[in-house]
C-alpha cells in the first residue's frame, strides 16, 4: 500500500485523510497517543498531547527507502506497482521517527493507559481485524478516543476493484512479469471493512460514534490531469451521495458505566402523630351544677 499511495488516486486519498485526521485530533487532549501503521499520514501532528509515538509492525528495510520512476524497484526493494502508472520517488520516513515496533494483535500497552489511538487502514491490513481492535480498547482509558480510516465497499473505487478481479481484460493489460495482477486499481492486500459493519463492532466494544465522514467522490482514474478535471464532483458527491465516498472516517469514543454502590434498604417507620386533647372527666362541672340553688 506504500508504493500505491506515491499514485495519483494515492495521493489524492492520503490528502484528503490528511486534513480529516487534522481536524479530527487537534482539540482532544490527553497525555498519551499513538498511531498504529501507515507512517506516511502523520496522524498526529496536529495533536498536542505530550506524549505521541508511531508504531509499525514491520521493519523497514534499508532497501526500501527510495524508488526510481517508472514503477521499477531499486535492488532489494517491493515488487512492481500493481498499476500502469509511474511513482514519484519519494523516501520513506525516517527510522528515528518510528518509536516501537509491536504486533497490532497484542499491544505493548497497560491497560487504560492511552488517551488516543489512531488506525489508518489499521483494521484493513491486520491479520485479525477483531482482535486488534480489542486491543485498542483495552489500552484506551475511559472516555479515550479511537481515530478510524477505511476503504469505502460502497463506492465506485471498490466497484472498479471487484469488476477488475472478474475480468481483468476490461482495464489496463500490462504483461504478466510485473508480478501481482496489474488490473486492479486498489492494493490487493488487505479486507474492506464496510461503514456499518464497523459501526456494529464498535457498538459491541462499547465504543460510541461521535463524528463519521466520507470522502473522495471524483471516479476511479489513473491519471491526475484527470482527477482534477473530475474535482466538481466534490460538492455535490458530498450533499446528495455521502456514503459513497471512497473511503470514510470514523471517530468513536469509549464509554464506560459507572456502577452506584447502593446500601441495604432501611425500613421507614411512620412517625405518630399527637392527637387533639380531648376532656372525658366532666364530673366537676355535674357538682357545681348540684350545689347551685334552685
Amino acid at each position: 500500500m506504500a508504493a500505491w499511495l506515491r499514485t495519483p488516486p494515492g495521493r489524492y486519498l492520503l490528502g484528503w485523510e490528511q486534513s480529516f485526521i487534522d481536524a479530527a485530533v487537534v482539540d482532544l487532549f490527553g497525555f498519551h497517543a499513538v498511531q498504529l501503521g501507515l507512517p506516511q499520514l502523520e496522524g498526529l501532528r496536529a495533536n498536542r498531547m505530550p506524549h505521541r509515538w508511531l508504531a509499525l509492525n514491520h521493519l523497514v528495510e534499508p532497501g526500501q527507502e527510495a524508488f526510481v520512476s517508472g514503477g521499477a524497484s531499486m535492488a532489494g526493494g517491493p515488487p512492481p506497482l500493481a498499476l500502469n502508472v509511474r511513482a514519484e520517488p519519494q523516501a520513506l520516513p525516517k527510522p528515528e521517527r518510528v518509536a516501537l515496533y509491536c504486533e497490532f494483535e497484542a499491544l505493548p500497552f497497560e491497560a487504560n493507559s492511552l488517551d488516543l489511538v489512531v488506525l489508518p487502514h489499521t483494521l484493513e491490513l491486520a491479520s485479525d481485524s477483531h482482535r486488534c481492535l480489542r486491543e485498542v480498547e483495552r489500552v484506551l482509558r475511559p472516555e479515550g478516543r479511537v481515530v478510524i480510516l477505511g476503504l469505502n465497499p460502497a463506492s465506485l473505487w471498490a466497484l472498479r476493484q471487484n469488476l477488475a478481479r472478474v475480468n481483468g481484460r476490461m482495464f489496463s493489460r500490462v504483461s504478466k512479469e510485473a508480478g501481482a495482477d496489474a488490473r486492479l486499481y486498489l492494493p490487493a492486500e488487505g479486507e474492506y471493512i464496510g461503514y456499518w459493519r464497523l459501526r456494529d463492532w464498535l457498538r459491541l466494544l462499547s465504543f460510541e460514534v461521535e463524528r463519521a465522514a466520507f470522502g473522495c467522490y471524483r471516479p476511479p482514474l489513473l491519471s491526475q490531469v484527470w482527477l482534477d478535471r473530475w474535482q466538481w464532483l466534490e460538492k455535490p458527491g458530498s450533499k446528495w451521495w455521502t456514503v459513497l465516498g471512497a473511503l470514510y472516517g470514523v471517530v468513536a469514543v469509549k464509554r464506560v458505566h459507572g456502577m452506584r454502590l447502593v446500601g441495604m434498604a432501611r425500613k421507614k417507620t411512620r412517625g405518630t402523630k399527637t392527637a387533639p386533647a380531648v376532656a372525658l372527666n366532666q364530673q366537676p362541672h355535674q357538682r357545681q351544677h348540684e350545689h347551685e340553688p334552685q
